[in-house]
C-alpha cells in the first residue's frame, strides 16, 4: 500500500521564507506552493525591451522585474508581474526589506505591466491573466495596468476610475496612451514585435 504524503498548507509569511534550494519559482494557491512555469522568450524579449524603454524616463531603481506584490484574492497571494514601477514612497517602503515583495502595507506601483501566456479564453492562462490579475490589482488599487497579448495582437491599457479599471485597446500602428508616461511615443506593434528585427 502506497502512503499519500500531505503537504501543509503554508502562510504568506511561510510562502516568503519557503527556499528549496533551488531557482524554483512558486506561486502560494490556497496555501500550497505551485511550480511556475519558465518564462516564454517573447515574454522575456517584450519585458525587457520595455525596461529598456522606460530606463530613459524612471530612474533604474523604480524599475522592477521578479519584484512580488502581495494580492488578495480567492486563491493567490502574490503576483510577479514581468514589469513593474514603482513609485519614490515604495522604494523608500523596500528599503531594508529582506525580500522583493510589495506588501499589502506599502504603496502600490504606479504601473504594473503583464505580458500575457498563450491560452484561449476559459484556458489556466487566460484566466489568470484576462480576469484574476484584472482584479487583484484593481482590488489593490494599482492606477495603472498594461496586458500585453502577443498572441492576440492587442496591448490593453488599463487606468483606474474610481474603483474600477477602464480599458483601452491599443493594435497595430495605434500609438499607446499611458496615464502615467503621457511621452511616451510608442505604438502596439512596436511592443508586440520587440525583438524580432534583432
Amino acid at each position: 500500500m502506497t502512503q499519500t504524503q500531505i503537504r501543509p498548507r503554508l502562510t504568506f509569511e511561510e510562502y516568503l521564507a519557503y527556499d528549496d534550494g533551488t531557482d524554483t519559482r512558486y506561486e502560494l494557491v490556497n496555501g500550497v506552493l505551485v511550480e511556475m512555469p519558465t518564462e516564454s522568450e517573447i515574454n522575456v524579449v517584450i519585458s525587457s525591451f520595455l525596461f529598456a524603454l522606460l530606463l530613459p524616463l524612471v530612474p533604474y531603481y523604480r524599475l522592477r522585474q521578479k519584484t512580488e506584490i502581495a494580492v488578495s484574492s480567492r486563491s493567490v497571494t502574490s503576483r510577479c508581474p514581468d514589469l513593474m514601477v514603482l513609485t519614490e514612497a515604495g522604494v523608500r517602503a523596500l528599503k531594508g526589506a529582506t525580500q522583493s515583495v510589495v506588501m499589502p502595507d506599502m504603496p502600490v506601483p504606479a504601473l504594473v505591466i503583464e505580458v500575457v501566456s498563450p491560452g484561449k479564453p476559459g484556458s489556466d492562462n487566460y484566466d489568470r491573466d484576462y480576469v484574476d490579475k484584472r482584479e487583484e490589482y484593481e482590488n489593490r488599487g494599482i492606477p495603472e495596468y498594461w496586458l500585453i497579448d502577443p498572441m492576440r495582437a492587442v496591448v490593453l491599457v488599463l487606468s483606474l476610475v474610481g474603483s474600477s479599471y477602464k480599458a483601452v485597446e491599443f493594435r497595430g500602428d495605434d500609438r499607446l496612451e499611458s496615464p502615467t508616461f503621457p511621452m511616451l511615443s510608442l505604438t502596439a506593434h512596436q511592443i508586440l514585435t520587440a525583438g524580432e528585427d534583432e
